[in-house]
């Protein structure tokens, strides 16, 4: 079966829903569908970081970005999470929601991204090992699934040390 054309847009409220549902299929839980749910919510909420991919008028992925500290005082940004359609996976659709997103970060004026992900998948978008550029996670995570990508050369130097995310997390935690 040939992939379908897929458009890669803003969120919206009518979508709010279908995300919910679609992040929990992908993940088979609902902590990552309640995190979204609450980040939206949140003051720091950027709606033009919140994208979904829509196809044949239907919503098959979603990626969020969100504000987060470091005890440097700076704000990066944090890729949580990325989402596709189980039934829509492995056809390009998460990688060109990254790719847009950051492209929307990036045009925001933001310098760094930090991700907890597989080591396998982030490093063809340019994400490094975070300790590398002396970012710190708060909670036990291997080194390489803990990443950053700067933005902007040079970026990082002045954002750098442990990276601290709002309490809304946890709820990625929970089932």
């Amino acid at each position: 079966m040939a992939p379908h054309p897929v458009a890669i847009r803003p969120e919206a409220r009518e979508d709010y829903p279908a995300v919910h549902d679609l992040i929990r299929r992908a993940f088979g839980r609902e902590g990552e569908a309640r995190l979204v749910e609450a980040l939206r919510k949140s003051p720091g909420f950027i709606p033009d970081l919140s994208l979904v991919a829509e196809t044949d008028g239907r919503v098959v992925g979603h990626i969020l970005f969100s504000p987060v500290r470091t005890i440097e005082d700076g704000t990066v940004l944090a890729l949580a999470p990325v989402a596709v359609d189980p039934s829509f996976q492995r056809q390009g659709i998460g990688s060109a929601l990254v790719f847009q997103g950051l492209a929307e970060c990036r045009r925001l004026g933001y310098g760094v991204v930090i991700v907890v992900g597989h080591p396998g998948y982030y490093p063809r978008f340019g994400f490094v090992p975070a300790r590398e550029k002396g970012f710190a996670a708060p909670f036990p995570v291997p080194d390489e699934a803990f990443m950053m990508l700067e933005l902007r050369p040079g970026a990082a130097e002045t954002v750098g040390g442990l990276v601290l995310y709002p309490p809304v997390f946890e709820l990625c935690d929970e089932n």
